[in-house]
C-alpha cells in the first residue's frame, strides 16, 4: 500500500494538445513524443479546419514529475507545428504549461492548482519597473508575462477542438 501511495506522489499527468502538424510530420510527432514518455504512442489525429492541410491531436499522458518539459523539449522549433503541454501539479511540484509557435517558438509558464498561470513576484516587480508610470508599457510587459501573444496565435486552433469527441476515461478502484 505504501508503495502504491508513494509511485501516485511521483506520478504526473498532462495533456499534449498539437494543434496544426504538417500530415507528413505526424509519426515524427508521436516518435517524439513516446520517446519523451519512454513509451510509444498512437494519437488519434483529425483535420485541424483552421488551416488547411493540418492534422489536430490531443493525448492524455501519465509520467514522472517533469515529463511535460521532455515532451515540449523534444517538439520545440519544428516548423508547421503548434502544440500546449501542460503537466498538472503533484506533491511538491507545481503544475506548467508549455505553448508553442512557429512563429514565437516556445513560451514557459508556472501553473497553480486550478491551471492559471502564475507571474512570479520578480517579474511582475520588472513589468513594474521597466514600466514605471506608464499604464501603456506596464500592461505590454503584463501581456509578455503571461505569454498573450501565444494564447492569442493558438485561440483559433484550440476552438477546432470545441467539436471533438470527448472520451471520458475513469479508474476503477
Amino acid at each position: 500500500m505504501a508503495e502504491t501511495v508513494a509511485r501516485a506522489a511521483r506520478s504526473a499527468r498532462g495533456v499534449l494538445f498539437v494543434h496544426s502538424s504538417l500530415r507528413a510530420l505526424c509519426p515524427h510527432v508521436e516518435w517524439a513524443a513516446g520517446r519523451a514518455l519512454g513509451v510509444p504512442v498512437n494519437f488519434d489525429w483529425q483535420e485541424q479546419p483552421v488551416l488547411r492541410g493540418a492534422m489536430r491531436a490531443e493525448f492524455y499522458w501519465e509520467g514522472e514529475p517533469g515529463t511535460g518539459a521532455k515532451i515540449a523539449s523534444a517538439l520545440r522549433g519544428w516548423e508547421q507545428l503548434r502544440f500546449e503541454v501542460s503537466e498538472d501539479p503533484t506533491p511538491g511540484n507545481d503544475g506548467a504549461r508549455w505553448m508553442h509557435t512557429p512563429e514565437l517558438g516556445v513560451f514557459f509558464a508556472q501553473t497553480d492548482a486550478a491551471g492559471n498561470t502564475v507571474i512570479p513576484e520578480d517579474r511582475v516587480r520588472y513589468a513594474l519597473e521597466v514600466g514605471g508610470l506608464d499604464a501603456l508599457e506596464v500592461h505590454r510587459e503584463l501581456r509578455l508575462a503571461l505569454g498573450q501573444a501565444w494564447d492569442d496565435e493558438l485561440e483559433p486552433f484550440r476552438h477546432a477542438s470545441d467539436f471533438a469527441p470527448v472520451v471520458w476515461l475513469h479508474q476503477v478502484g
